[in-house]
């Protein structure tokens, strides 16, 4: 499986030049300068999200307008975290983007969803205020599996575009767990308890820290990277998504 997906990767750019191309997620003949996975009006479709949203984890609203809103999970229980936001909803284009990227090997569209994420105005809110970029460590074996780590891939894109830097293996990931999607809420916070752990904790005390990461579920990932790394030293940690569930 592994060398079957190394392989895979490898070929790629020989594929999209040597054979006629199409979008993967409308079929379309790619012919643009730019395109090579998908087409310029798929992307152009992608449903960026401008409404309300919770003031604290981003969860989206749809039907409330008016001063900023706290939504009832956060009151009850405040996230670790100072503030999230994601580009949109995991749903439509923007999921089929992502499932492109993070699980068949598309690595180039890690420039074009980088650029989806920073629309979002209260997204680039964020980027103004934090110090430091720090992706959502995969475990070892699972990286090597993959053949990266999407969550990398975009901090990357991201500190090239503001100009901070990326600390890569400050945060790794020390067991291997379970995959979240399979786990309800509680199981996903059991599931994570111990997985994570900072090396050097000097690179990131008193640091503002930007948490980056593809989809954002229940929050639990996210919950656990950021007390980890608080616990550590980091003054406070802000995080950023392409999606949220």
């Amino acid at each position: 499986m592994r060398f079957r997906n190394f392989l895979a990767r490898a070929t790629l750019p020989l594929k999209l030049v040597v054979f006629p191309s199409s979008c993967k997620v409308c079929g379309r003949f790619l012919d643009g300068p730019e395109e090579k996975v998908v087409c310029q009006d798929c992307f152009s479709r992608v449903e960026i999200h401008w409404g309300e949203v919770c003031q604290v984890c981003g969860r989206l609203f749809y039907f409330r307008k008016g001063q900023p809103l706290i939504c009832r999970e956060c009151l009850e229980n405040q996230p670790i975290f100072n503030r999230h936001r994601s580009a949109g909803a995991y749903a439509g284009i923007l999921k089929q983007l992502i499932i492109l990227f993070k699980y068949q090997g598309y690595e180039s569209l890690k420039k074009p969803l980088a650029r989806l994420l920073l629309k979002n105005h209260e997204v680039r809110d964020i980027l103004g205020s934090v110090d430091l970029i720090i992706p959502v460590p995969l475990h070892p074996s699972r990286e090597k599996e993959r053949g990266f780590n999407q969550a990398e891939l975009l901090a990357e894109e991201i500190s090239r575009t503001i100009g901070k830097p990326v600390a890569k293996r400050v945060l790794i990931k020390t067991r291997k767990t379970l995959t979240q999607v399979s786990l309800e809420a509680e199981e996903r916070k059991q599931n994570l308890t111990g997985a994570f752990e900072v090396k050097n904790p000097g690179q990131i005390l008193g640091r503002k820290v930007l948490l980056v990461d593809d989809v954002f579920t229940t929050g639990s990932t996210c919950q656990e990277c950021a007390r980890i790394l608080i616990q550590s030293g980091a003054s406070e940690v802000q995080v950023i998504t392409l999606a949220r569930a």
